[in-house]
Parts: structure tokens; sequence; C-alpha cells
């Protein structure tokens, strides 16, 4: 995941600051030496680093920290705050026309992903907004980019314009002419790159630019390419006008610095980024949660908006009242584990969550077959038996173990975890228990036993 080695290095510099009752402008200089490397290290540019550590050196020797009781909280909270400001402040949203459909114009290199992340991003404005989109297949150079267009637009149910090998600007006149009749309010059109930027490129993107004077330029990038990211947002920036980034591949191990140094060099905002390959992984981009991530703090904001979209209300409410009588089932159970996997991947679901909860469901410890294993021996199992795993003798196991192709011994394991599970919900159910199951005391989940909550709607917002 992006930002990994940096939020370590970054945590091990705090973590020397707060281990020291007081400290002296030395000490803040020394830290900021190790936050200075830790940003390099990141491939966030030299001069974006420069006046960064610049700034944050600024605010952290004045007496409002160095006289602080927590003077490492503190600058925890001032790089927080600098980081948040680095990336943009705030989440900058996309512009709607007032009038007409939206055009948005994707931009940006070959092999950066704008066919995937167009659609991702089409299929994004439909699930949050309600919007009516378009694709628009206006790259007629690179083989199968058409197909590959009309391949994810099928996946998502969003339509696809193409007029085969012609004009791309005629193409795109004629699919801003098509949306109007058909009542689509959103129009992407998916440009042609190229392995490197050159006059032939531009020239045809300001052609369609004028042709259609889309509402918004978005260029995407590869967040592992680095300072090439950057210096390709220059380019594009300079010749037409970028409204903002799509920044794809955040889940690779890109070491993070595009995402750092993009706004510092360009002045244009990361609006999205794409977090893995299925096309339902792109988010808004919100640079006070990233700062929070990069960090160690989490993300619990994003954390429960995708916790949202799976819980239904009345069954948390169910579930909650089932727990608070220790009448948790197997099949129950199975629920939650199919909720959990449905927020999406478990590893970047983990970097969401602060400290030690992240840690309990890092990449390392997620076991993807023992999950699938747990899942296939309660689907072995009887409703009866689900429901009432008590009467579960040892022909029963024996039965189910064959039928989902594992060992008694499997079923053990899983009834054991589930066990302890319950116990625990017993001891929490006392006026103290807040939430749904989450990750801890799952098979395959890291919890080592332990069980950490969701938390139901209402209680989330």
């Amino acid at each position: 995941m992006a930002f990994e080695g940096l939020s370590e290095k970054l945590n091990a510099a705090f973590k020397k600051l707060r281990g020291k009752g007081r400290l002296t402008e030395a000490d803040v200089r020394e830290g900021m030496r190790e936050v200075r490397l830790a940003l390099l290290e990141a491939d966030v540019s030299y001069k974006v680093v420069k006046d960064f550590v610049a700034q944050v050196t600024d605010r952290c020797v004045g007496a409002d920290v160095l006289d602080s009781l927590t003077p490492g909280q503190q600058i925890v909270k001032i790089v927080n705050e600098e980081l948040t400001a680095l990336m943009g402040g705030s989440n900058a949203r996309l512009t709607f026309a007032s009038k007409g459909p939206t055009i948005v114009m994707m931009v940006g290199l070959q092999g950066a992903g704008k066919t995937t992340n167009g659609a991702k991003l089409a299929g994004l404005m439909r699930r949050q907004f309600g919007k009516r989109p378009l694709l628009v297949a206006c790259d007629v150079y690179r083989p199968a980019a058409i197909n590959q267009l009309q391949v994810v637009g099928k996946q998502l149910d969003i339509p696809v314009f193409e007029m085969g090998q012609a004009d791309p600007v005629h193409i795109a006149e004629e699919a801003v002419k098509y949306a109007r009749d058909h009542g689509n309010d959103m129009v992407f059109l998916d440009t042609a790159g190229r392995l490197h930027i050159d006059e032939a490129l531009m020239d045809e993107l300001k052609a369609i630019k004028a042709a259609v004077k889309p509402t918004e330029i978005l260029l995407v990038v590869d967040a592992m390419t680095g300072q090439d990211a950057v210096n390709a947002a220059s380019a594009f920036d300079e010749a037409l006008g970028i409204d903002g980034v799509l920044l794809t591949k955040l889940d690779g191990d890109a070491r993070g610095g595009a995402a750092l140094s993009i706004r510092a060099a360009t002045g244009k905002p990361i609006k999205f980024v794409g977090t893995g390959e299925k096309l339902d992984m792109i988010e808004l981009f919100h640079p006070e949660r990233m700062a929070s991530r990069i960090l160690g703090m989490g993300d619990m904001l994003t954390f429960i908006e995708k916790a949202e979209q799976q819980y239904d209300e009345k069954q948390a409410k169910k579930l909650e009242e089932k727990l608070r009588k220790n009448r948790l089932t197997l099949t129950d159970y199975l629920d939650q584990m199919e909720q959990l996997q449905n927020m999406g991947d478990l590893s970047q679901i983990a970097g969401m969550l602060p400290g030690n909860l992240g840690k309990q469901l890092d990449a390392s410890q997620i076991d993807e077959k023992q999950m699938a294993h747990t899942k296939a021996i309660i689907l072995s199992m009887t409703p009866l038996e689900r429901e009432n795993p008590q009467i579960l003798n040892a022909s029963r196991k024996r039965r189910i173990a064959a039928g989902c192709g594992l060992q008694v011994v499997d079923v053990n394991r899983l009834l054991k975890s589930f066990e302890m599970l319950q116990q625990l919900t017993k001891s929490m159910s006392k006026g103290r228990f807040r939430g749904i199951p989450g990750m801890g005391g799952m098979p395959g989940m890291g919890g080592r036993g332990k069980m950490q909550g969701f938390g139901r709607k209402k209680r989330l917002k």
C-alpha cells in the first residue's frame, strides 16, 4: 500500500519526540531532519520537502509547542495539518455543468489507466449522485482501446458511444449531441495517450477541448511513477489547463510522493484516487483523511462510509439485540464476514484503522484462504446446525468436513473460535456492547481471539 514506508519512518521519528518529557529546539530540528529524509525517500520532490519542513519547523519551535505538556503530540498535530494543506486542504469536488451535459475529458499518458478509471469514475457518479453517464471512445489509435471501453461499460451497465476509427474531434462532438438527445447528463471522453508527451498528442487534445468545451479536464496519472507523475501533470496543465487529477494505483507499492507533490507543483487538486483493480475501487480524495492515514491515525470516516454502504439498519438492530442476549449464531457469523469482505480489499481496510487496530488486520495476517475455508464449513452445515452449533457431535462434524473437503480439526477450530467470540460478547453484553462483530475473532482475520466492533449506523454517524 502506498505510504506504508513513509508512515513507518514518520512514526519512528515521532516516537522519539514523544519519549521526551520536554523538547528543545534542537530536538525539534533533529526530528524534522528525519521527517525530511522520510519524505525524500517517499519520492516527494526536493522543493516540496524543503518548503514543507521549513513551514513545520517554524511552527514547531514556537512557544506553544516547546512549552506544551505534550509537545510530541503537538508536533504530530502540526505535521498532520501541514500534510493536509500540502495535499489541498479540503476535498475538491467535480464541477457539474449548470446547463446541458457535464463533459469530463480524461487525459494522460498511455498506461496510466485512463480507460478503466474513466469508467470507474462514471460508475461512481451514477452510484453517489444518480447521474446518467455516457462513455465515449475517442482513443482510435491504441489497439483494442474501443473494445476495452465497451467491456468495462458493459460490466458497469453504462452505455458506450463509439464511431470506430473516425476523427476523435468529430467523435467527441457527435457524442455530446447523442447525450443531449438521449438524456445522458454526463459525458466521459476517453482520449488517446502516448508513451511520452509530444506535440501531436497535445494538438489533438487541444482540438477536442476547443470543439466540445469540457466542463472538467481530469488528468489520470499513475502513482507508481513517482516524480514522473508530477512532471506529466505540469506538462499537461501547461498545454491544456487541467482542472484536477485522478491518481491511480494507490493500492500498489507506490512510495506516495506523487500524491504529496502534485498539488504543490501544479496548484491543481487531486480529486479522485483509484484504490484497486475492481471497478468500484475509486474514491473521492480527502487530503485530511489521507494525512491521517500517513501518520498512522487511520481514516475512520472512510471506514464508516464503507461500512454504512454494507450494513442494513434493521439487520444491524436485530443483530445487536441478539448480541445483547448472547444469541449469536453461525449464520450471523457468516453474514458479518461476508459484509466485511464486501467493504473492499482487507489490507486497505486495515490502513483505515488507527494504531494497533490496523496492525491486527494488516496484509501479513489476512488469510483469504482460511476465510474461504470458514465459509465452506458453515455452508456445509444444515440450518439447524448453524443456529444451534452445540448439537454438532462427532458424526455431524465428520459429515460437514467431508462436505466441504476439509478435516474435522478445521471444523473444531472454527467452533472454538466462535465459542471464544460468544464468550466475549457475553462479557460485553451488560450495557457495554456497542457494535457489530468485526474482524477480530474470525478465522483468517488476525484477531487472535479478540473482537473489535464496527458499531451500527446510528452510532457511527
